[in-house]
């Protein structure tokens, strides 16, 4: 069994349990053990535990939920001053767990998840919300109407900020769709994950990584479309015509009406144009 997948075995046995029951923390540390090969999962999940203790001694009495949510960002953005890597906000290592835990520093979604596990481990529901170009997470006692940004340092936000900051980020058209604050699914965050780390190695260049992160998007999420797409282009640019050809013929297949698809077929002609040459 090659290094990849082990963990990637490890990973899709995580996701197959009941939704309640999937250790986001624990499925991320696998995405990591790819890049991280001697990465023990249970370390850095005791770490979480033993970072839960410390945090649940120092909750308020009176729990309420604001309390709760200024007692965790207090210890986790004052006390170990975790913080949003707004200066070198590409760097990989900010996707990976571990470096987040060990390094402090992070992008929204590996701060969300880091902010998520604690809160569960203190009996605290949070979830996942997947607003387009940044992460939140929200709480979800009480019908309580807000939410919270772990990039910077627990800020609450309610819904009409989240409408202004989407406005901020595309332009005055853009709108705030149900869907964008609604809870996600444990395979949601992590193909938003893997999908940072594809789009940082596409960047840099680094076409086996970015590959290796689509395999692992495809492998939680094969109803994807866009990914076969992607893997097909890649593989067509490095020469792996067969695999290119049926990557882009199940895209098209899949999503016959695409934007695109005029021309994924010339690509596929090109393709087949030099597997009939002589």
């Amino acid at each position: 069994m090659t290094n990849s997948a082990l963990p990637r075995e490890r990973l899709y046995q995580e996701l197959q349990q009941p939704i309640d029951q999937v250790s986001l923390a624990r499925a991320a540390l696998y995405i990591a053990q790819e890049d991280y090969p001697y990465l023990v999962a249970d370390d850095y999940l005791a770490m979480l535990d033993r970072m839960a203790d410390t945090l649940r001694q120092r909750l308020p009495k009176a729990l309420y939920p604001l309390k709760i949510i200024r007692a965790i960002n207090d210890y986790l953005f004052v006390d170990l001053n975790f913080r949003g890597n707004s200066v070198d906000y590409y760097d990989p290592r900010n996707s990976f767990l571990n470096e987040v835990l060990e390094r402090r520093v992070g992008i929204p979604i590996t701060l969300s998840l880091v902010y998520l596990e604690l809160a569960h481990r203190i009996g605290f529901p949070m979830v996942g919300v997947s607003m387009p170009g940044h992460f939140l997470i929200r709480p979800t006692v009480d019908e309580m109407d807000i939410f919270v940004d772990p990039f910077n340092q627990g800020e609450i936000l309610f819904e009409q900020d989240c409408r202004d900051r989407l406005k901020q980020m595309f332009g005055d058209a853009a709108q705030i769709e149900p869907q964008h604050l609604a809870p996600i699914t444990p395979a949601t965050f992590l193909v938003r994950m893997l999908t940072n780390l594809k789009l940082i190695y596409l960047q840099n260049r680094d076409v086996p990584k970015a590959l290796d992160a689509i395999n692992r998007i495809l492998l939680i999420y094969p109803q994807a479309v866009s990914e076969w797409r992607d893997r097909g282009l890649i593989h067509y640019q490095q020469g792996q015509l067969g695999e290119a050809q049926r990557d882009l013929e199940r895209y098209l297949f899949e999503h016959p009406d695409a934007p695109d698809a005029f021309e994924i077929r010339r690509v596929i002609e090109q393709i087949e144009s030099v597997q009939d040459e002589p």
